[in-house]
C-alpha cells in the first residue's frame, strides 16, 4: 500500500508540474497574434500523419531520417510500456496479457523497438561527437550538452525497460513474447531478484517522468510540439510561400510588421518552440553557405529565447525590467541578418518539422522597411523608382512599350503574322487565349528583351492570341513586399487589379517567377482570382499539343537552373526539362544541386537590387557549380536568375565559351531560326551602377 501512494505522489507531482509548464508555454503563445490555422482539417491531418508520424521530410537525408524514424517511432511503442508500468503503481503485478496474442505482438514489438533505439541512441551520441555532421559542427556548447542529455535520458528507459523484463523472466512471472529479453536473461542465469526488478521498475518510471518533465526546457520540447506544428502549417493549404496582407484602412494598427514578440502570432512563437536545432535549414542557406551572418536556424532559436525572456515578464503583467527595454529585432536579431535573406525557401523545403523561417523574416523587414526607415542605402534608389516609375529602375511607362514596337519591325521584316494585340485598342481580353505579362524586367532590361520577343513569338507561331498592356502595366509589387515595404507594394496591386478588372483578363502568362507568383498566389488575398501560367509550362503544353515543333539540331550540353520561385514555390520542375529535352541534338545535365535541392540564384528578396558586402556572391558559388558540369550552356526560366548566372560567367571569364540562355531562346531557335535574334548584351543592374 505504501508503494501505491508513494508512486501516486510521484506521478501525480510529476503530471502537474509537467501541466504548469505547458500552461506555462500556451501563455506565451497567448501573448501573440490570433491567427485562424483551423481550415480545410482533412488537409491538416493528412499532413500531420505524413510528415509528423511517417517522417517524410528527415529522409531528405537517409541515414540520419533512417535513425530519428527508429528512434520516434520506437518511443510511440514503447509508450504502451510506460502506460502498463504506470497502471502496475497502482495494482501491482498488472499486466496486459488479457489481450491473448495481441499481447505476444506488442511484447515482441517492444522488445524489437527497444534493442533498436539502444543501438540508434548509441550511434546518435557518437555522431554527436566523433564524424560529427557539418550542420551539427558549429552548435553551442549548451545544445550539444542539451542533446547529450536527452539521447542519454532515452539510453536509461531503454535500460531500466530491459532490466525491468529481464528480471521478471528470471522471476518467473513474466508473459508475452520477449526473445531479446529471454536471451539477455539466459546469459545472466540466476533465480532473479524482487528487489532489482523493483529499482528497474522505479528507475524506469521516474526516468520516463524526469524525460517528460525536461522536455518543455529543452530544444527537444520538438518530440511533442512537432505534431501541432505541422498540423497548424499552412502547407497544403495555401500555396507556398504566400505574405499576409496589412489592413492599412485599420487605424488601430501602430505597428506594421514584427518589432517584438507581440507582433508575432502565436503560429510565428510555436515555430521557435519547435526548432530541433538539426541545422538542415543552414546547411542549404544561399547566404550562410557564402558567408553571410544569417543562419535561419539562429533566427528561429533567437525568437524562442526572445518569447522565453520577455514571456514571464509580460504574462505577468510587469512593466519594468531591463529585458523590456529590448526588443526581438536589433537586440537579438541584427538587420544584417534580415537584408541578408534571398527568401528561397529552401530553408522552409528542408524544415522536418514544418518550421517558415521566411515570412518571419520578412515580417520582420517590414518593421525595418516602414517603421524605421532602417534598409540598405541602395533601397534608397529602388523605392523612389517604384514610387516614381511603377517600377524597380529608372524608366518611365512608355518604354514598357518599346520591346512591342521592336517586336513589331521584327517580325515584319520576317514576315511573320503577328498574334499580338494591345489591350488598350481592343478594349476587352474577352475574345484572347491569354494575356501576356512582360513584367519590368522583361520590357526594360535590353538582355531579357529578347526572352520578351522571343516568347511572344512562339506564341504566334503557334497561333495564340495574346494580348498585352504595354504601358499599362505596373510591377507586381513582389519587390516592395520582399523588402518589407508593404504599404508601396499595396498601391501597385490595387493598380493592377483594377487593370485587369477594366479588360475582364482572366488568363495570364509571364516569363517571371516573380510575377508569377504575385499574381497567382496572392493578387487572391486582395480580390483577384487569375489563372496565371508561367512561360515555360506554356511553351511545354505548345509542344505537348504539337503547335509548335523543335526541327534545328542545337548541340550543346545544357544545364538547368531551377528558380526558387517557380520550384520551390510553385512546384514547377519538369516542364522546362521537358522543353530543354524536346530540342533535337540537346544534352540536358543536372547540377549537384537541382530541383527542390537547387541552389538560390542570389537575387530573390530583393537581393538582385542589393550589393553583397559580406563573404563569397551567391551566384558565383550557384556559376561554379554550373560550370563543374562541363556545360556550354546555362539555361533558365528568370529574368533575375538569368542576370545573376550571366554575370557569374563573366566573373569566371567563360562568357566566350559558356551562353546562358532562357527556355524561350532555346526552343524558337530550334522552331523557327529565321526567327530567332542574337540577345544584346547588358543588364540593367549594371547600366544602372
Amino acid at each position: 500500500m505504501i508503494n501505491t501512494i508513494i508512486f501516486a505522489i510521484v506521478l501525480f507531482g510529476a503530471l502537474g508540474f509537467f501541466a504548469y509548464s505547458v500552461k506555462n508555454f500556451l501563455s506565451y503563445l497567448k501573448l501573440g497574434k490570433s491567427e485562424n490555422r483551423w481550415d480545410n482539417i482533412k488537409q491538416r491531418l493528412i499532413n500531420t500523419f505524413e510528415i509528423a508520424f511517417l517522417q517524410t521530410k528527415l529522409f531528405r537525408r537517409r541515414f540520419a531520417g533512417f535513425l530519428h524514424f527508429c528512434i520516434y517511432w520506437g518511443f510511440l511503442v514503447l509508450g504502451i510500456v510506460v502506460l502498463e508500468g504506470f497502471i502496475e503503481g497502482f495494482f501491482p503485478g498488472f499486466s496486459l496479457s488479457f489481450l491473448g496474442p495481441l499481447y505476444n505482438v506488442i511484447t515482441f514489438t517492444q522488445d524489437f523497438f527497444g534493442a533498436l533505439v539502444f543501438v540508434i541512441v548509441t550511434l546518435s551520441l557518437i555522431r554527436r561527437y566523433v564524424g560529427t555532421p557539418k550542420r551539427l559542427e558549429n552548435i553551442s556548447s549548451g545544445s550539444r550538452l542539451d542533446a547529450t542529455f536527452i539521447l542519454l535520458l532515452i539510453l536509461l528507459v531503454m535500460v531500466t525497460m530491459f532490466g525491468t523484463s529481464v528480471e521478471r523472466i528470471m522471476l518467473g512471472e513474466s508473459t508475452g513474447y520477449r526473445p531479446i529479453s529471454t536471451m539477455i536473461a539466459n546469459l545472466i542465469g540466476g533465480n532473479g531478484s524482487e528487489f532489482m526488478y523493483r529499482f528497474f521498475w522505479w528507475g524506469h518510471n521516474i526516468v520516463v517522468l524526469s524525460f517528460l518533465n525536461y522536455l518543455p526546457y529543452s530544444k527537444h520540447f520538438h518530440v511533442l510540439s512537432s505534431v501541432p506544428n505541422t498540423f497548424f502549417s499552412n502547407y497544403r493549404i495555401e500555396p507556398n510561400g504566400v505574405l499576409k496582407p496589412i489592413n492599412f484602412e485599420d487605424e488601430s494598427i501602430e505597428q506594421y510588421g514584427v518589432k517584438d514578440i507581440e507582433d508575432l502570432t502565436w503560429k510565428q512563437m510555436l515555430d521557435g518552440y519547435t526548432c530541433t536545432e538539426c541545422g538542415r535549414c543552414t546547411e542549404v542557406c544561399p547566404a550562410n553557405l557564402t558567408g553571410k551572418m544569417l543562419n535561419p536556424k539562429m533566427i528561429v532559436t533567437k525568437i524562442r529565447r526572445r518569447v522565453e525572456d520577455k514571456g514571464p515578464l509580460a504574462v505577468k503583467g510587469i512593466k519594468e525590467d531591463p529585458i523590456l527595454d529590448k526588443d526581438l529585432v536589433h537586440d537579438y536579431i541584427t538587420p544584417q541578418e534580415l537584408w541578408a535573406c534571398t527568401t528561397c525557401r529552401a530553408c522552409v523545403q528542408e524544415c522536418p518539422v514544418m518550421i517558415d523561417h521566411v515570412t518571419s523574416i520578412v515580417d520582420m523587414r517590414r518593421d525595418l522597411a516602414m517603421m524605421e526607415s532602417d534598409f540598405p542605402p541602395e533601397l534608397n534608389t529602388v523605392f523612389k523608382n517604384l514610387e516614381n516609375n511603377e517600377s524597380p529602375w529608372a524608366f518611365g511607362a512608355d518604354a514598357r512599350n518599346e520591346w512591342i514596337d521592336e517586336l513589331s519591325k521584327e517580325m515584319e521584316q520576317e514576315n511573320k503574322d503577328n498574334k499580338l494585340k494591345k489591350l488598350s485598342e481592343i478594349g476587352s481580353a474577352e475574345e484572347l487565349d491569354v494575356v501576356f505579362w512582360s513584367g519590368c524586367a522583361g520590357a526594360f532590361d535590353k538582355r531579357y528583351r529578347n526572352v520578351t520577343k522571343s516568347f511572344a513569338k512562339l506564341l504566334s507561331e503557334a497561333g495564340i492570341k495574346f494580348g498585352v498592356l504595354g504601358s499599362e502595366e505596373k510591377c507586381t509589387g513582389d519587390p516592395a513586399r520582399r523588402l518589407g515595404n508593404e504599404f508601396l507594394a499595396v498601391q501597385f496591386i490595387e493598380q493592377n487589379i483594377e487593370t485587369f478588372k477594366n479588360y475582364k483578363v482572366k488568363k495570364v502568362v509571364t516569363a517571371c517567377p516573380h510575377c508569377m507568383h504575385t499574381l497567382k498566389n496572392e493578387y487572391s488575398k486582395f480580390g483577384l482570382e487569375l489563372d496565371v501560367t508561367h512561360h515555360s509550362e506554356y511553351i511545354d503544353k505548345l509542344l505537348e499539343e504539337k503547335k509548335i515543333t523543335p526541327k534545328k539540331e542545337i548541340k550543346s550540353k545544357t544545364t538547368y537552373h531551377d528558380s526558387c520561385y517557380l520550384g520551390r514555390y510553385n512546384n514547377v520542375y519538369t516542364p522546362p526539362r521537358e522543353s530543354l529535352e524536346s530540342i533535337p541534338g540537346i544534352d540536358v545535365v543536372e547540377m549537384t544541386r537541382s530541383k527542390d535541392k537547387g541552389l538560390c540564384c542570389g537575387a530573390g528578396g530583393g537581393r538582385m537590387f542589393m550589393e553583397e558586402h559580406e563573404g563569397k556572391r551567391v551566384n558565383i558559388e550557384r556559376t561554379e557549380e554550373a560550370l563543374e558540369t562541363g556545360a556550354t550552356t546555362i539555361a533558365s526560366a528568370c529574368p533575375f536568375c538569368m542576370t545573376m548566372l550571366t554575370d557569374g560567367v563573366k566573373a569566371k571569364e567563360k562568357a566566350e565559351t559558356v551562353a546562358v540562355k532562357d527556355i524561350a531562346e532555346l526552343v524558337l531557335e530550334s522552331v523557327d531560326p529565321s526567327a530567332y535574334t542574337k540577345p544584346e548584351e547588358g543588364h540593367l543592374k549594371e547600366e544602372e551602377q
